[in-house]
Formats: C-alpha cells, structure tokens, sequence
C-alpha cells in the first residue's frame, strides 16, 4: 500500500505548536517531507527559539507521522532559526543583531532590571544568542547581577568586545567607570554615551538584544526609542497603583514612536510567609492583568516578591541560572518564550535581502 502524502501532511497537520496553538504545515514550518515506500522523513523550522520544547515537539511528529497506514520509519528534523523582525521606520537595522527588545518601566525600584537579566538568561537557556544592554547610565546594575568584573577590550581602537557570562554578551557603562563613582551627566551626554555603548560594541551574531531601559519617560528615554532599531518592548510594573500610573506613561511613549508592546510582566505580584505560607497581596492584586486587558495587550505573567530572587541577583547569579528547574524560573522562561513567539509573528525585516543603491552623478 503506497503511502500518501495528503494523509501524512493531515496527520502531521494533527500536532499543534504549544506556544502559538497552530500546526506546522498551514504555517509553512513543515518542509523537505519525502517519502519513500514507509520511509517518511521531513524537518520543522521553528521561530523562535525552542531548546527544551524540540524532544517532545519531534515525538509527536513522529507519533502523527506513524499513524499514518503503510508508514514504518520516519525521521523528522526539528530545530529553529530567529529572523531579523521589523523595527521603527526610518531606523537601521544594528550589525551583528537580528531582534532588540527594550525592558522598560516608567519607574525605578519595579524589579524592570531583575526582569532583564533572568529574560535574557531564559532566552539563552532556550539556545538562543542573547546580549545585554544595561542602559541605565546613572545606575548601572547588570555587572552585579551578571557576575561580571573587568573592562571591555577594543582590538581596533574603535569598537569594544562585550564581557560574557552564563552565555550572554553584556556591555554596561558600569565597566568603564569605578563602581563609586557617580554620573553627574546632563541628558545628551548620558544620550549619546549610550548610543555609543549600543553601536560601539562588537555584538557577535545575536538573536536578541536585551536592553535594560532606564526607568522614566524622559529625555533618554525618548531619544533611545526613537533612535534605537527596537522590535518590541516589555513593560514591568507592580500591582501598585502608582507604579501602573507610570507604567502606562511608558506604554505611551513606546505607541508614540511606533515600537510594539510585547506584554506586560507584573512584579512582586504577591508575597508568600516562608514562615506559614500565607499568600499576601502587599502591593495590590490584579492592577497589571487588568491594565494589559484595558491596553488589549499581552499580560506576560506574574513574578512574586520573593527573597531569593533579589538575593540571587545580587550575588552575580540570577534566578534563572541558580535555580534553573525552580518555580520562579520556570515563569520567567514562559515569560521568554512567550516574547520570543511574539517576536516571531511579527512582520520580518528585508532590507538585508537588497542591495544598498547607492546614486552617482556624473560632473
């Protein structure tokens, strides 16, 4: 009995990608299916990336595959390649990074710089090439966080390498100046010493680019923005009425210069007694699912406020790499996967697709 391929292609049609709910044929990530006799073999390319998802992901393919009368061996290939997506108009495309996403809240003390740090290092996880932008030029904070000491090396003179650890590049304004000592800088200063951190750095061949915003609405803020190629942003508040206040100033600001908003993470969403387990909503309950539903936007999750988490960041190892398997960890790599699937459904970027024109005239 000859195998068809219309009835391997609607079995396979069967296995739903857990993220996006939809199959892999109608989506076009089924390619190269051929079948010979039983022997069917096919690969799946996802967009984002899927490291912990991929061994399950292929036994349900190949489970669907063999269900299929006639079928006796299949060998399906599944893996996932990050395309460069859509940014601001007018805004160039950064060498040597595909996607930026802006981690922004309209206030400090939120936890918007711990969110960062454990995306990225989820994002990583996932098997992702991840880098890092502290962006807070005035509190520089992912050098603790990250584990990292010691200055950037420049092999040119010109650009700087970024410092790496747990798999991520990382470059901060915290590695070039003593930790002491204070940035007494006025706004276009602090403006354009990060466009120089951001273009100045060798980034090596990133998926995404993480940029730990500076808290606020303001000057740098804005500039950065507007300047910055970014693909998307998330939003970090609290239950807080005051922190939501500010929150949506910064929804505000993103709409304004036309950067999508990825979703919205909620921190320190409740606190639980380790001493009797009580669950107590210090800071409010519900305020940041409930501002992402008024905002028609993604409510990305809720994080509590827990001890650990702060004291894992500030001994230079975040959550998601100290406790990869915890239940903290777990909410931030959904979180990850969740901005990496966003990501991939957006429009992508073909300007590295055609030639630079370039016009010359005669004289």
């Amino acid at each position: 009995m000859a195998v068809s391929e219309q009835d391997v292609l609607r079995a396979l049609a069967g296995v739903l990608d857990p993220h996006t709910g939809q199959d892999f044929v109608s989506t076009r990530a089924l390619r190269n299916l051929h079948i010979s006799g039983g022997d069917v073999a096919f690969d799946v390319e996802l967009g984002y990336p899927a490291k912990s998802l991929i061994a399950a992901l292929r036994s349900s393919l190949v489970a669907a595959a063999k269900s299929v009368p006639g079928v006796t061996n299949v060998s399906a290939n599944v893996t996932f390649k990050v395309q460069s997506h859509a940014v601001q108009r007018g805004v160039q495309l950064l060498p040597g990074v595909k996607n930026i996403v802006a981690v922004a809240s309209g206030k400090g003390g939120v936890g918007k710089s711990t969110t960062a740090v454990n995306l990225a290092l989820a994002l990583a996880a996932e098997g992702a090439k991840v880098g890092l932008l502290d962006a807070d030029i005035y509190g520089p904070s992912q050098p603790m966080m990250m584990g990292i000491a010691g200055k950037p090396e420049s092999h040119d003179g010109k650009t700087m390498e970024p410092l790496t650890n747990y798999g991520v590049q990382v470059m901060s304004i915290g590695f070039l100046v003593e930790p002491d000592q204070a940035m007494i800088w006025r706004g276009p200063m602090a403006t354009q010493a990060l466009d120089q951190l951001l273009r100045q750095t060798n980034w090596q061949d990133l998926d995404y680019l993480i940029v730990d915003m500076p808290p606020g609405t303001g000057d740098i803020q804005l500039s950065l923005s507007q300047r910055v190629p970014i693909t998307g942003a998330v939003i970090v508040t609290t239950p807080q009425d005051i922190a939501l206040l500010d929150a949506k100033k910064g929804i505000q600001m993103f709409e304004k210069v036309g950067v999508p908003i990825l979703g919205i993470v909620e921190n320190m969403a409740v606190h639980v007694c380790t001493n009797c387990g009580h669950a107590e909503h210090i800071f409010g309950e519900g305020g940041g699912k409930k501002m992402a539903a008024d905002y028609k936007m993604d409510y990305l999750g809720a994080l509590p406020l827990d001890m650990q988490i702060r004291l894992q960041a500030d001994s230079g190892k975040p959550t998601v790499v100290a406790d990869p398997d915890g239940e903290v960890a777990q909410i931030y790599k959904q979180v990850a996967r969740t901005v990496a699937v966003k990501i991939a459904q957006q429009a992508k970027d073909f300007s590295s697709k055609f030639p630079t024109i370039k016009v010359s005239q005669d004289t």
